[in-house]
């Protein structure tokens, strides 16, 4: 992945959007994961923290799109923290579980950084 910027995205809600219908939630991030997959500038990475960490878990809608980001160079970096606090460490399905000074240094490392 050669890009001229690097952009991070945060995922800090199980989904996009502030609303209540996860349905609609669930269909913003798939798309919105799909469409950054098939942009030739990929972000350099994307971390989940809070519930954002659901989405890289068991019975996430959005797996597949994740599996694609990630083999295409993406690194994706769940708090180990929320994923204690949630029970979900055993039903991590993508992604690496690291420490907040994970998340920290890619943020500090990145020249954008995007909260969806």
């Amino acid at each position: 992945m050669d890009t001229s910027k690097a952009v991070v995205i945060i995922f800090n809600g199980n989904g996009m959007g502030q609303t209540n219908e996860q349905s609609l939630r669930d269909k913003l991030t798939k798309t919105f994961l799909t469409l950054a997959s098939q942009n030739g500038d990929l972000p350099r990475a994307i971390c989940f923290y809070t519930d954002g960490v659901r989405l890289a878990c068991d019975g996430s809608p959005v797996l597949d799109e994740l599996r694609l980001l990630e083999a295409r160079g993406v690194r994706l970096i769940l708090c180990q923290t929320c994923l204690d606090y949630f029970g979900l460490k055993e039903k991590v399905r993508v992604g690496i579980v690291g420490g907040m000074g994970d998340i920290i240094t890619t943020m500090w490392q990145a020249d954008t950084v995007v909260t969806v």
